[in-house]
């Protein structure tokens, strides 16, 4: 049998298919054992140029991203979905806070309706969240002009965000005016019992004023202040007829002057206003449930906010907003007052139905009975809630940030 020639490298024949032109060079054997192993990395030197002219644009490129201010766009956007980059760490900006969605909320809270009890609880949250709470020192002016629209707005849309902003104010389009929509809440209750409250708190103030022996409406004549519900009612005075028994619509419908106007057309649209723009419109009567829901849509703002809620000291706090001296009216009176508020009565109850369906939506029961939508005849009923007393007249903020402080 014919012995393979060994080579110095070791090993058989280096070139199996035949040496090269020219013969293989001297003192490459081992090279050429690797590149025999290897037959799939042979190129040629226009293959070798073409890579490291690749390389050296590579480098070029890389360096003048940096220069230029950082790596490009697609590289961020990588970093964000692998949630890491030691660069942009310990080179770029910090990175932008993260906001809650939605970042803007506008609670444009109705008289008489737990505002200030809810407002407390806010300043609680705000404090234990970290939310921006917004408040106003304008506590009597729900009617804007165009021009104080837009000025409200602008200085609701350049707050810090996350906030929450609260006042007595109807309710406000920011598109309108080229701003961003935010997201509203609201708290209603039924409408003879909230024009009740506010009827003999403006005589008689709550039990605060009780214990501090506080006159409320020094101004008011006393003939007016001891002026019988019955005979208010009864006989059509003002404070007890429309255009003032319209209260609480106006805080949905908007800014139109027919807003104002009892009817159909201030119905409708604050219907459509509660569907398009108010993420949660609760009833005062339920309001543990109302505070539930706030807790589940926007945690953020409302996490914890039912403990503190019924928590003993904040209910013994509560307590003191009662409304003082208030009597009930003839049922003729109260007939007459439903008929004089049936518009009212139409979104009350259509609001109630709404939340009822968010409710059984999310599992909660609804323990107060659902009245007629029309009923023959109504008489009020005492409240599950103790009703939160809220004057518009009232600097009711200061007393909030006194109680606060305790």
């Amino acid at each position: 049998m014919k012995k393979k020639q060994q080579y110095p490298g070791g090993g058989a024949d280096a070139w199996p298919h035949g040496a090269p032109l020219g013969g293989a060079p001297a003192g490459l054997g081992s090279w050429k054992r690797r590149v025999s192993l290897l037959p799939f990395l042979r190129f040629s030197l226009r293959d070798y140029g073409f890579c490291m002219a690749t390389l050296l644009v590579f480098c070029l490129g890389s360096l003048f991203y940096q220069l230029s201010g950082g790596p490009p766009r697609f590289l961020l956007d990588l970093r964000q979905y692998l949630g890491n980059s030691t660069y942009l760490d310990d080179h770029g900006p910090p990175p932008s806070k993260v906001l809650p969605f939605p970042s803007q909320v506008v609670y444009n809270r109705v008289g008489k309706c737990g505002s200030r009890t809810v407002v407390l609880l806010l300043r609680i949250l705000s404090e234990k969240h970290g939310f921006n709470l917004v408040t106003s020192d304008i506590h009597n002016k729900t009617r804007l002009t165009k021009n104080e629209q837009m000025e409200l707005i602008k200085n609701i849309s350049t707050a810090e965000q996350p906030y929450l902003f609260t006042r007595h104010v109807h309710f406000l389009n920011f598109s309108r005016f080229g701003g961003d929509q935010p997201v509203y809440i609201n708290i209603i209750r039924d409408p003879v019992n909230r024009f009740l409250s506010n009827y003999f708190f403006r005589r008689f103030g709550d039990w605060r004023g009780e214990q501090n022996h506080m006159i409320r409406t020094p101004s008011m004549r006393q003939e007016e202040r001891y002026l019988d519900i019955n005979e208010c009612i009864l006989e059509n005075y003002p404070e007890c007829s429309n255009p003032r028994l319209f209260y609480i619509i106006p805080y949905f419908c908007g800014q139109h002057p027919r807003c104002r106007e009892p009817g159909e057309w201030a119905l409708e649209r604050a219907k459509l206003n509660v569907n398009e723009n108010f993420l949660l419109v609760g009833i005062l009567e339920e309001l543990e449930d109302v505070l539930l829901l706030l807790e589940r849509f926007l945690p953020h703002y409302f996490k914890g906010v039912l403990s503190i809620y019924k928590d003993p000291e904040h209910r013994k706090l509560g307590n003191m907003t009662v409304t003082v001296k208030k009597t009930v009216p003839s049922p003729e009176a109260v007939q007459i007052l439903y008929q004089r508020m049936r518009y009212e009565y139409e979104f009350y109850h259509y609001v109630k139905e709404q939340f009822h369906l968010l409710k059984r939506k999310f599992g909660l029961k609804s323990h107060v009975s659902r009245p007629p939508l029309r009923p023959q005849f109504f008489i009020p009923t005492p409240l599950e809630t103790e009703e939160p007393i809220d004057d518009e007249e009232q600097d009711d903020e200061k007393w909030l940030e006194d109680i606060y402080k305790r």
